[in-house]
C-alpha cells in the first residue's frame, strides 16, 4: 500500500512540476528546437545535393578507373551517405523533442520518469534520458 501511495505522490509531484513550466519557457524551448530543426534540415538538404553532384561526377569520370580509384569513390560515397543518415537521425530526435514538448513530457526521463537536468538539456536539447539512465544504456 505504501508503494502505491509513493507512486501517486511522485506522479502528482511530476504533474505539478510540468504545469509549473510557464508558457514563456515552453515557447523559448520550442523556438530553440524549431531553429535547430531548420538548421539540421538545411544541412541534410545540402548533404543530399552534394551526394547527387558527386554521383553525377563519378558516373561521368568513371570510365577507365582502376580498382583503387573505384574503391576510393565508393568509400567517399558511403561516407557521405553515412553523414546524411546521421543528420536524418538528429532531425528525428529534434522532431521527437518538439512532440514531447507539446505533450508536456519534455525534460522528463522516458525510462525512470525523473527530471532531466537543465544542464543536460542545454547541452543536448533532444535528450530523452536522464544521465543515469543514459549511462546504463551505453553500458549495454
Amino acid at each position: 500500500m505504501a508503494k502505491a501511495t509513493d507512486t501517486r505522490s511522485a506522479s502528482t509531484a511530476k504533474a505539478a512540476t510540468k504545469r509549473s513550466r510557464n508558457a514563456d519557457e515552453t515557447e523559448k524551448i520550442r523556438t530553440a528546437l524549431t531553429a535547430r530543426l531548420a538548421e539540421l534540415q538545411g544541412e541534410y538538404d545540402q548533404s543530399l545535393t552534394e551526394i547527387t553532384e558527386l554521383q553525377r561526377e563519378r558516373l561521368a569520370d568513371s570510365a577507365g578507373d582502376d580498382q583503387a580509384d573505384a574503391g576510393t569513390k565508393t568509400f567517399e560515397r558511403e561516407q557521405e551517405i553515412s553523414l546524411a543518415n546521421n543528420l536524418l537521425e538528429r532531425i528525428t530526435q529534434v522532431e521527437r523533442a518538439i512532440d514531447r514538448l507539446g505533450e508536456g513530457n519534455y525534460g522528463w526521463c522516458e525510462r525512470c520518469g525523473t527530471a532531466i537536468p537543465v544542464e543536460r538539456l542545454a547541452a543536448f536539447p533532444a535528450a530523452t534520458l536522464c544521465v543515469s539512465c543514459k549511462q546504463l544504456e551505453e553500458r549495454r
